[in-house]
């Protein structure tokens, strides 16, 4: 081989190695921003002295009673990492937990659901600033079979709709949009008999409830338009929905097929023009599905100070491999908490410090 070839050649596969030695590295860097990491327990002192500590020494929280067995698993895995750790536990609900966070009774308040406006009010009114929200996994899927379906937008099962962008259902459920608001079934590229018709939109009533927490999140905390005809439940939504070839309606946590079988879950998309997706297990988990809603661990920090140190080593347990594993055991039970899309885990941790 001539000098110049052989020495041309040389370079080229020491280039080659070298680019095929940086994508292995890439690929190593990659894998480790997206999987979880096992947990390796950092010491951290009891909080004596601490408001949320029972007078049998334990650590009171106060929350969701659904997270039971998750939190159960999650005591019991902290306790055997941290000697000397033992817990108390009041799960009434998810309306409970900000009210022991703001009572300082609570270490933190684990929710399955956005904290409601007034509930956030009343903490920012004790202590003046927001509390920090951590999320930790997915609160549900579906829809499943005599099991809850997480928030989604339903249609009468003669509607040909394929499915809806975000922005389209906030087009749709509220006035004042900046690229219009939709109004008939036309703009959304229905033909025929559909063309002709007004949306007939169904909802929950705007209370500082549920319906306050999708409009702030989802619906660009416009309000809702003057044709949302609000009801008192998730049922009444779906029945009004089944009785109306026209309608449209959007719900909260709801085994629909048990209501009627004359409505259909909608798929919905990020982004105009799709793709859409249905809240199944896959789509959660994947961080697909628009309106998944975060099981969530709301702390009291002051702004500008470090978190608690037991409650910063709590929640880095919670999203370790071992802690999402624990959320993973939940995919059959009634509330089919689902963990948390690996790309966001990350994120979380940062929140932390």
């Amino acid at each position: 081989m001539h000098p110049l070839f052989s020495t041309s050649f040389t370079r080229m596969a020491h280039r080659l190695s070298a680019l095929l030695l940086g994508l292995s590295f890439a690929s190593q860097a990659c894998a480790q921003a997206t999987d979880p990491q096992p947990y390796q327990p950092q010491a951290v002192a009891f909080p004596k002295g601490a408001s949320y500590i029972a007078p049998d020494g334990s650590i009171y929280i106060v929350g969701n009673d659904g997270m039971k067995d998750i939190l159960t698993r999650f005591n019991t895995l902290f306790a055997k990492t941290h000697p000397g750790f033992k817990f108390t536990m009041r799960l009434e609900g998810s309306s409970t937990a900000l009210g022991g966070l703001s009572a300082g009774v609570s270490a933190f308040a684990p929710m399955s659901r956005d904290g409601w406006k007034t509930e956030l009010l009343g903490f920012k009114e004790v202590f003046g600033y927001q509390p920090t929200d951590i999320h930790v996994a997915y609160s549900g899927y579906g829809p499943r079979e005599g099991k809850k379906t997480p928030p989604a937008v339903y249609v009468n099962t003669q509607n040909p709709l394929t499915g809806l962008s975000t922005e389209q259902v906030a087009q749709i459920f509220t006035a004042g949009h900046s690229q219009g608001d939709i109004t008939h079934w036309k703009q959304l590229g229905l033909d025929g008999e559909w063309s002709k018709r007004l949306i007939h939109i169904y909802g929950i009533r705007d209370d500082g409830g549920f319906a306050t927490a999708l409009a702030a999140r989802h619906l660009q905390g416009l309000p809702f338009t003057y044709r949302y005809e609000a009801l008192n439940t998730y049922e009444e939504v779906l029945k009004a929905v089944a009785a109306d070839r026209y309608g449209i309606g959007i719900t909260g946590w709801v085994d629909a097929a048990a209501i009627s079988k004359n409505v259909r879950l909608l798929p919905l998309a990020k982004r105009n023009g799709g793709p859409y997706y249905t809240p199944s297990y896959a789509n959660v988990l994947a961080g697909r599905y628009p309106y998944s809603v975060h099981v969530r661990f709301y702390v009291n920090r002051t702004p500008g100070q470090a978190l608690d140190p037991f409650v910063k080593e709590y929640l880095r347990m919670a999203l370790s491999k071992e802690g999402q594993a624990i959320i993973a055991t939940q995919k059959n039970t009634s509330e089919g908490y689902v963990p948390l899309d690996p790309s966001e885990i990350a994120h979380e941790l940062s929140k932390l410090e």
